[in-house]
């Protein structure tokens, strides 16, 4: 069984250009679905979430190949999943 923790613990790693993203920090949930809905890693510039730019990578759920032990593979468009940040 997988943690929110476990996945913190992860490079996100794009298979399209080998882009590293960073690690994951948060998890956009369908609470009336019961399913993640996306998995999000800070954008550019941006240091332990905090400071920097106002962006995030939002990585849809079908857009992750697979699962590692240190890594989290997606196939996704760079353009598509930057987008700015929700809070």
């Amino acid at each position: 069984m997988a943690r929110m923790y476990d996945l913190r613990q992860k490079e996100v790693i794009n298979t399209n250009d080998g882009s590293r993203y960073g690690f994951v920090s948060d998890l956009d949930i369908d609470v009336a679905e019961g399913r993640i809905k996306s998995v999000i890693v800070p954008g550019p510039g941006r240091v332990l979430g905090v400071f920097g730019r106002d962006q995030e990578y939002k990585i849809p759920w079908d857009k992750i190949i697979k699962i590692g032990e240190d890594i989290v593979l997606v196939e996704c468009d760079t353009n598509k999943i930057l987008v700015e940040s929700d809070e």
